[in-house]
């Protein structure tokens, strides 16, 4: 009988996170200070972050990163996450590729978010820190810093994105199981908020705004820092525990991935599943794996946003970042893929496509929930709508492959379950979905009307 499903012993998860930024020849350009224009120094991101997280921001030397033994230990209660041969979905294409998916649902907060809640909950800890805050859009992020948080003895405060606090009250109630206060975003609780709503009554939040007030809260509360679910280097570091464990898992199939692909919102889930197969781009083992971003085609920062510096906030409360975005002030349509409306790329994933290191696609609505739903039928898996995203590229590559007929090794990153997000496929089943995308021209507009 073939097998299906990879994993690894305790002693062979892996005991250190994997710095991309030593290894990349051209750094990604430094996070700014918007008052005076220079550089930051990790020590400027102290007030706002956690000391060693905002060592590890800035950390272009160090290519290995030893995960702290409580974060390691913590991660023994999921990990490994199952690699999966998609033989099922196989199937139901006719394709000749080999696809493998790795199955980081299965945390117990049923996404990959975790990876890093835990270390930066382990980190505020060891700090002294006694309080938290943050921002989600779908809330994933949100659920996987509540437990952290509590598992922890911090207390959380989560801002949601006004439209995701309304479609997903599931996870907004996952949120407050877990103990955190959850407040829809934009609110009238923090000056950005209320600046926000004065300006648009009606606005239905954004991760730009989201982030705006998380990070306010945080400035204003005794012994609080912000934490992050994604875009920050940091972030993504932690999550290369995905694509490490992956690597070893591949190998026991007896196959390597020609191309490696995800969902991508701000960037976490796939540089925590890519970035470590990009070393092997960078030693030169392993130089024509292709590397594939899906975002939505109505938030289309890597396929036709505008790299400059930006900030990561619509109030401009962060550090001026160099990336890939459609501006601080982009308002997002109301996708179901709560977690991908965000404006703008994580600065070394910016660096990485200005680099041809990496590409990205974009993809629609409707097309991202008939993936998913296929992959339901095939797999017994229903993914989230941002995972939906990675499965209708995956299923484009392997068409294209099949159609020229070539047979390649496909591994793609299914970030979380769909289990909440019901209603999404409800709608979807009753026709009620429809797709947005933005044009270059709306693009271009709204980078114009952004003032610093």
């Amino acid at each position: 009988m073939k097998q299906k499903r990879f994993f690894l012993s305790e002693s062979e998860i892996p005991t250190q996170w994997y710095n991309i930024q030593a290894d990349m020849p051209v750094k990604p350009m430094p996070l700014k200070d918007p008052k005076t224009g220079q550089a930051m120094t990790p020590e400027d991101l102290f007030p706002m972050f956690a000391k060693e997280c905002a060592r590890q921001e800035l950390n272009t030397t160090d290519r290995w990163i030893e995960i702290p033994a409580k974060v390691r230990e913590m991660y023994t209660y999921y990990r490994s996450t199952p690699l999966v041969r998609a033989y099922g979905l196989e199937e139901a294409l006719g394709t000749k590729c080999h696809i493998y998916f790795k199955n980081e649902s299965v945390s117990p907060v049923g996404s990959h978010k975790l990876n890093s809640a835990l270390a930066q909950a382990y980190y505020c800890k060891e700090e002294g820190v006694t309080n938290v805050t943050t921002e989600t859009g779908a809330g994933q992020w949100g659920t996987a810093l509540s437990y952290a948080a509590k598992l922890f003895g911090l207390e959380a405060a989560v801002y949601q994105v006004k439209i995701s606090y309304e479609q997903k009250p599931y996870r907004r109630a996952m949120m407050q199981l877990f103990g955190a206060q959850v407040t829809p975003s934009p609110s009238m609780s923090t000056r950005a908020g209320k600046d926000i709503l004065t300006k648009t009554p009606n606005h239905n939040g954004s991760l730009g705004t989201a982030i705006s007030e998380a990070v306010e809260l945080a400035r204003t509360t005794p012994n609080c820092k912000y934490t992050l679910g994604s875009v920050l280097s940091h972030v993504s570091l932690h999550q290369t525990i995905i694509g490490l464990e992956a690597e070893k898992q591949i190998a026991m199939a007896g196959d390597y991935p020609d191309e490696v692909i995800a969902c991508f919102g701000g960037g976490s889930n796939f540089g925590g599943i890519a970035f470590p197969f990009m070393r092997h781009y960078y030693d030169g083992t392993h130089k024509d794996t292709r590397y594939i971003a899906v975002e939505p085609a109505s938030c289309p920062k890597l396929t036709k946003g505008k790299f400059m510096y930006d900030f990561g906030d619509e109030a401009g409360y962060t550090p001026m970042m160099p990336m890939f975005t459609l501006g601080h002030n982009f308002a997002p349509a109301n996708i179901h893929a709560g977690g991908l409306r965000y404006h703008g790329a994580g600065v070394i994933v910016s660096q990485l496509l200005k680099d041809g290191v990496m590409e990205a696609m974009d993809v629609d609505q409707i097309e991202t929930f008939e993936a998913g739903m296929l992959f339901s039928r095939s797999e017994g898996i229903i993914p989230a709508p941002e995972s939906c995203h990675a499965i209708a590229a995956t299923i484009r590559r392997a068409k294209e492959w099949d159609a020229k007929g070539e047979s390649k090794v496909l591994l793609f990153n299914l970030t979380g379950h769909g289990l909440v997000d019901m209603t999404a496929y409800s709608q979807y089943l009753s026709g009620n979905l429809i797709n947005y995308a933005m044009s270059d021209e709306e693009v271009q507009k709204n980078i114009d009307a952004i003032t610093f």
